[in-house]
């Protein structure tokens, strides 16, 4: 079992990376279970939950600092019963001790360390413990030894305030009441604080750190697109073109780090997630259609390439993470000097390649280089793009940063519909089959009589899915029945948002929960509305259901949308700039809609004018003759005379059908 390691706990049986990166630590890790809430209720001692993820540079350096310490872990293991936790995996855990975390410190982040009762109940937390005491912060020992006393001696004390602290995180959980009307004023609102928070300089919003605000730009095409507005457009190109020519972008292999250190996307956080990628091919794409810039096009394809290339297995499920570190230093596989860009595209071309992606001897990055475009002209003619390809294929012989090969349902919900999304706007067969193959995989193998599971590693799925897999593998599946045509994929996306509105609704106040009604019952049950990283399970929920509505002519869906959007509103108004997700669903709530259906064959003209196009406010059927998936939209719909026919209609007023396409497109921009 050992396999020549001097220690191995019982987190070597799990599947998550992450817990497996910590299996040989001396610390005797359990995972998050029933087993150590028992031993800890049995041996009356305090429990520590440390969360993390396998792509967190300090996670890795707590690791390694301190956990791998056998003095430090004999501390944890004579004094505390230790759970290590795969936020990933576990949002639900993430989610109510970040919440304590933040609560209780003002910041909040990972790794996160967090001390509870047996009972689940955290009466301490924090991030990030040096070995030693710096930066203003005690050792994780002295954090250990403190703790330990702190519960010994002054039981009594720690409970009562872990019990108003618990007290405090259910009132956080509960929703203010849905107030007041939807309105188009709230959109503009909305718009207003994007333009006040815009940097004009450089692009995106607010200062550093800078994160690729994909919602937040899908937004602005969506208002642009009912309302015309200018600025709201500039916003976004402006943005895509800054990062796509910045240091978050990977220059030679595709695909965006996380996050920016700077303001002018020139440093990353060197990690990429599959989430964060999968929202922005889709806002390059649609910036693509809007404007017709070639250049969006390509940052669009070279995403998806980098994912097929990197992330996605032979299964047809995508990974979750690729790490910011190898070999031990952040961003090491990533950065060049001069000399080893000369050594590979010669002296003069080197030359001119280095003063065009920023590459100098002293460096932009800690002595070395992180490629970045200075001219945005540059962006127009690709003219590096063979060197480029030689300076990947060298990188390749890198040794290449850890991937975290764990399916994670939700992300791949959101892959899934960039792909579909692809294949529609750029007609990519290839880009096709991936969503169909990654969408078999998800309802074959993450799916359970009916339910959802949330991950899947080495053959294997578990664990309760949240509300986010359903939403978001629901959205991806209407996508890919919109550009197939395939009604199976609308079937499932139907039964997955009906078992949401099941398991997940809150009956008495609305919205979803974050679990399901037989989830493991946790301190707290959140309800999360906030658009974060990735898009709350409610704003796609919203999406999902609006659409299906359209779809299927079903106006329950309708109901329970408009009612997660009046629940949000309250806290759109205050902060619209954490909605990114709903606005954008309020947009097609409140603007006026379409319903385009195209019946012929595959792959018609008007079928092709239709997915090459930017249309967020409607939903597009594409008929193959007859309907035999019973949908209203397809009622009394003939392709006439043989000839493809599309049919437009606008909030319930129908256009004559047409089968040209000059004709299509006059009547879907009517």
């Amino acid at each position: 079992m050992n396999n020549g390691h001097k220690f191995t706990n019982r987190l070597i049986d799990e599947s998550s990376p992450y817990l497996l990166q910590h299996a040989h630590n001396p610390v005797d890790w359990y995972p998050w279970g029933d087993e150590a809430f028992d031993r800890a209720m049995a041996e009356d001692k305090p429990v520590l939950v440390s969360i993390g993820y396998s792509a967190c540079h300090w996670c890795h350096v707590m690791e390694h600092e301190s956990f791998e310490d056998e003095a430090v872990a004999a501390i944890q293991n004579e004094h505390f019963i230790n759970i290590k936790v795969d936020m990933e995996e576990r949002p639900d855990v993430d989610q109510i001790y970040m919440n304590f975390v933040q609560m209780t410190t003002g910041r909040g982040g990972w790794p996160m360390n967090v001390f509870l009762t047996p009972e689940k109940l955290p009466f301490f937390g924090g991030t990030y413990f040096p070995p030693s005491p710096r930066y203003g912060m005690p050792s994780w020992q002295q954090v250990l030894t403190s703790i330990a006393e702190t519960f010994r001696e002054r039981r009594g004390e720690l409970q009562d305030s872990a019990e108003h602290i618990v007290s405090e995180l259910r009132k956080m959980s509960v929703v203010e009441p849905a107030g007041g009307t939807l309105s188009p004023d709230m959109l503009d609102a909305a718009f207003v604080s994007f333009t006040r928070t815009f940097d004009a300089v450089n692009g995106g919003f607010g200062g550093a750190p800078k994160f690729p605000a994909a919602m937040a730009l899908e937004f602005l095409l969506r208002y642009h697109h009912r309302t015309g507005d200018d600025k709201a457009l500039s916003m976004v190109t402006y943005t895509l073109e800054k990062m796509a020519c910045g240091g978050i972008y990977d220059q030679l292999g595709g695909g965006f780090h996380r996050y920016a250190v700077d303001a002018v996307w020139l440093v990353p956080h060197f990690e990429k997630m599959l989430y964060d990628n999968a929202q922005l091919i889709r806002v390059y794409l649609h910036a693509f259609q809007v404007t017709g810039d070639e250049f969006f096009k390509r940052i669009a394809v070279e995403c998806l390439e980098y994912v097929r290339r990197e992330m996605l297995d032979a299964s047809g499920g995508f990974y979750s993470t690729q790490d910011a570190d190898s070999e031990g230093e952040e961003g090491k596989f990533f950065v060049w000097t001069p000399e080893e860009i000369a050594e590979v595209l010669g002296a003069d071309s080197g030359h001119e390649f280095c003063l065009a992606y920023d590459v100098t001897p002293g460096g932009n990055f800690e002595g070395h280089n992180i490629l970045n475009i200075k001219v945005p002209a540059e962006t127009g003619t690709d003219r590096f793009a063979d060197a480029r390809k030689r300076l990947f294929e060298h990188r390749e012989l890198r040794i290449k940063p850890f991937r975290d090969e764990k399916i994670l349902t939700a992300w791949n919900g959101l892959m899934l519909a960039a792909f579909a999304d692809a294949a529609g706007v750029l007609g990519d067969d290839e880009y096709l089959a991936i969503a169909k193959k990654n969408a078999d995989f998800i309802l074959n193998e993450l799916q359970q009589d009916g339910r959802l599971l949330r991950t899947w590693k080495d053959g294997k799925a578990k664990l309760n899915g949240y509300v986010e897999d359903y939403a978001n593998v629901a959205d991806g599946l209407i996508e890919l029945f919109q550009v197939s045509g395939d009604t199976d994929y609308l079937t499932q996306a139907r039964l997955l948002a009906d078992t949401m509105i099941t398991e997940f609704w809150d009956a008495d106040n609305g919205g979803f929960f974050f679990t399901s009604n037989d989830h493991e019952q946790l301190v707290v049950r959140n309800k999360d509305l906030y658009d974060n990283a990735t898009p709350s399970g409610n704003s796609v929920a919203a999406d999902v259901l609006l659409k299906l509505a359209k779809l299927t002519g079903e106006e329950k869906y309708e109901r329970f949308a408009v009612a997660v959007l009046r629940l949000a509103a309250v806290h759109i108004r205050r902060h619209p700039q954490g909605f990114g997700r709903a606005l954008s669903a309020m947009e097609l709530h409140l603007g006026p809609t379409k319903e385009i259906v195209v019946v012929g064959e595959k792959g018609n003209a008007l079928e092709r004018t239709v997915l090459e196009s930017f249309h967020p406010d409607a939903v597009v059927v594409l008929g193959r003759g007859g309907n035999d998936a019973d949908l209203p939209l397809l009622d009394d719909r003939p392709a006439i005379d043989g000839n493809a026919t599309a049919y437009v209609c606008r909030d319930l007023v129908c256009l004559r059908p047409v089968t040209d396409q000059a004709e299509l497109i006059a009547a879907i921009r009517s």
